[in-house]
């Protein structure tokens, strides 16, 4: 009898294991992502109509679970971003020995998100870090005539810098108007060839400062396309960058092909979008009124031309299906937690972070109300689990590390200080902060190929059960 009852116990536990996790399963995980990372939500750019629609499933979905709306209006606040939406017709030739070569958007090339509209065809001048600072003693653009040209030019500042003094940002839109001010009619970016990994050309909606240059194409190209531009002029990318970095001084050319470019935009100034915002209220007399705020961002960086689109399946549509799981598992077992937890899917971090830092100083209590920001970014693909901040809010991180010690063991030791993506406007605020991803993540970043069946689909059931164990201790 005695033995029937052990065994009926451990039944008994083993069943309240299965029901514990009973929605958070790879399953229910994949078909949010499915969703979110679909040709109807064209990747999800923050404005677009896709990226509306992921919206309102997400709301619908709370409202399903009957958590509280915590939003401005229901449960979306509303803040404003820019906007370009990058439309048809569009093409990128290089014209070189009587002849034109037609290159392919999504493999060859593609537009920087905020790039102008334009149709010409003109000269192409490399212009080696596309930077003008007569005042370091530096300008690719010294005694190089744009005029009327295309300027090719490295996307990324270099790695050095001239008697200690730094370069400005050296962002796309930056450099563009660098390139502009100068007299060109357009700038192609391209990696670098000397990198052991050269970046392909990916989607992107960073800007940085300045105005929007509605009429200079942005384009980043790859480097067998750059090969092509550089044929004929007895210099290859690579010895041209070996040659700057080693002497610091720039080595500006004109070269011999021609560029044909036609695209057409739609840009706004100011374009109101939202984040998603629900609550489950503590039950705690006195600590429902302290805040764990769980997030995630619903964006990606969009389609372009109406023939490719990013379909951002673990940037981030991983990270807002573990947070809707997450939500729906609290519904489920109805825990009686004594904090509130605030559920975000924040709009615009691609493009700087906007819907979290909107929401950071939005907060409807102050900062001190708020316990812990826990972020989910990038959570579906990789081999093994890290958590950031640990070393900022090491009491937390070490809660999560307990948790994982006893089940999953995935937890690398790796953390760093500080918030990262969405945590970063908390952690600025003097909130403790951890970041949920994992490691190896980012294969496909900004890329075609981040699609759904790319996912680690147990890594991701078990990195969503971390963090929800996580916040409920914490929400205790």
């Amino acid at each position: 009898m005695k033995l029937l009852k052990t065994f009926a116990f451990i039944f008994v536990l083993l069943l309240q294991g299965f029901t514990i996790y009973a929605q958070i399963n790879k399953e229910e995980l994949m078909k949010t992502v499915n969703y979110l990372a679909s040709e109807e939500l064209v990747g999800r750019l923050p404005g677009s109509e896709g990226y509306t629609k992921a919206a309102n499933f997400i709301a619908g979905e709370l409202t399903k679970l009957k958590i509280k709306s915590f939003g401005d209006e229901n449960y979306f606040q509303k803040l404003r971003v820019e906007y370009n939406e990058i439309l048809a017709p569009e093409h990128f030739f290089v014209i070189k020995d009587g002849r034109t070569i037609n290159f392919k958007i999504g493999d060859d090339y593609v537009y920087r998100g905020f790039t102008g509209a334009g149709k010409f065809i003109a000269p192409v001048v490399f212009c080696g870090y596309g930077l003008s600072q007569p005042d370091l003693g530096y300008d690719d653009y010294s005694g190089t005539d744009v005029k009327g040209k295309v300027v090719l030019a490295f996307k990324y500042n270099p790695k050095w810098n001239i008697d200690g003094k730094n370069f400005t940002n050296g962002n796309p839109r930056e450099k563009a108007i660098v390139a502009a001010n100068h007299g060109a009619v357009g700038i192609l970016f391209v990696s670098f060839p000397n990198d052991a990994e050269p970046q392909a050309p990916i989607g992107s909606v960073i800007h940085g400062e300045g105005e929007q240059m509605i009429n200079f194409p942005e384009i980043h190209i790859n480097l067998p396309v750059a090969d092509e531009i550089f044929s004929g002029s007895n210099h290859t990318l690579k010895d041209l960058q070996t040659l700057i970095d080693s002497t610091k001084k720039p080595y500006s050319i004109q070269l011999i092909p021609k560029i044909d470019i036609e695209v057409h935009t739609k840009y706004e100034k100011e374009k109101e979008i939202v984040n998603v915002v629900g609550m489950i209220e503590g039950t705690d007399p006195d600590l429902k009124n302290q805040y764990i705020i769980v997030g995630a961002h619903l964006d990606h960086v969009g389609s372009q031309a109406g023939k490719i689109y990013f379909p951002g399946a673990n940037d981030n549509a991983s990270g807002s299906a573990a947070l809707l799981q997450i939500a729906r598992e609290f519904n489920r077992t109805n825990e009686k937690l004594k904090r509130s937890i605030i559920f975000v899917f924040f709009a615009s971090e691609e493009q700087g972070l906007y819907g979290s830092k909107y929401f950071s100083e939005h907060m409807k209590f102050s900062k001190e109300k708020v316990k812990a920001m826990i972020n989910l970014d990038c959570v579906g693909y990789g081999d093994s689990i890290q958590i950031g901040g640990g070393e900022s809010a090491p009491t937390l991180w070490n809660i999560a590390k307990q948790i994982d010690n006893e089940n999953d063991k995935l937890l690398v030791t790796r953390t760093w200080k500080g918030g990262g993506a969405d945590a970063e406007p908390f952690y600025e605020k003097g909130i403790q902060t951890l970041y949920f991803v994992t490691t190896n993540s980012y294969k496909h970043l900004h890329m075609l190929s981040d699609k759904p069946e790319t996912l680690n689909q147990n890594l991701f059931e078990a990195i969503t059960k971390l963090a929800f164990l996580t916040i409920k201790k914490i929400a205790d």
